[in-house]
């Protein structure tokens, strides 16, 4: 998995607990999920369908770096199903994990619209 983004916790990103608050968490990997899947389909029109199950497996506390790690599963005719990680960049634990996010390929009329796209492409391929 290559991880892309980081994020700094700061004091605006905790619960009550103190810890990264989950639905922050979840807001970072959606956005990143978006960027992911517009700059490989080459369409900034493109929504979340699905989120898998969840899985917290520990948490974040203020001044922590995390990263988020995205990797294609597969490629739709009109969608892309990523998989999610996120991590402490300093000691690799792990934090969540979401198996699968399905990310749709939008028109401009607003529906569903095939792609064409079957393996990961990278911009730098693009620009040869």
């Amino acid at each position: 998995m290559k991880f892309h983004t980081r994020k700094w916790v700061k004091p605006e990103d905790l619960n009550p607990n103190g810890t990264l608050f989950g639905g922050r968490l979840l807001e970072w990997i959606d956005e990143e999920a978006a960027l992911y899947t517009i700059i490989q389909l080459e369409n900034q029109k493109v929504v979340t369908k699905y989120m898998s199950e969840i899985d917290f497996k520990s948490s974040a506390k203020q001044g922590d770096i995390v990263e988020i790690g995205i990797e294609v599963v597969k490629f739709g005719s009109a969608s892309i199903t990523l998989s999610s990680e996120v991590r402490n960049k300093m000691t690799h634990e792990t934090i969540i994990t979401i198996s699968n996010i399905v990310m749709v390929n939008l028109g401009g009329d607003g529906r569903a619209k095939p792609h064409g796209k079957t393996q990961v492409e990278y911009v730098v391929d693009r620009l040869r």
